[in-house]
């Protein structure tokens, strides 16, 4: 039996939460070390730090959520074409899967919105 159509804009905020909270631990990894973080920090990887503490939180409560999950798209596309792609073409062969999701997930967040869960949702009912 399938999921019933009107369970879309909830599961859209399910999915933006989950995404969310999971991209939001990159950052808390960086700056908090939980769980360690196995590289030097360098200004590229604190200012990804900085977007994922303050992008992921944004996006966990779903507060501006289209322009952060575009903002956030492209860095994530940004960081798989540095960190990723001269390794080698192939996300499976190379670790760029995450960095691949995360792009096209919040490239998708950034057109449908923060769904029916989300602080967006309420702004726009009052």
């Amino acid at each position: 039996m399938p999921i019933p159509a009107t369970w879309s804009p909830r599961l859209l905020s399910v999915m933006r939460i989950v995404v969310a909270l999971v991209f939001f631990s990159h950052g808390i990894s960086k700056f908090f070390g939980l769980p360690p973080f196995p590289m030097p920090m360098t200004p590229l990887l604190i200012a990804a730090g900085v977007l994922e503490v303050v992008g992921g939180g944004l996006l966990i409560v779903g507060l501006f959520t289209r322009p952060v999950a575009f903002v956030l798209s492209g860095m994530s596309a940004v960081a798989y074409f540095m960190a990723h792609a001269p390794q080698g073409p192939f996300p499976i062969a190379n670790g760029g899967e995450a960095a691949v999701l995360y792009c096209f997930v919040f490239l998708y967040l950034s057109a449908a919105g923060g769904g029916a869960w989300s602080v967006d949702a309420g702004r726009a009912r009052v």
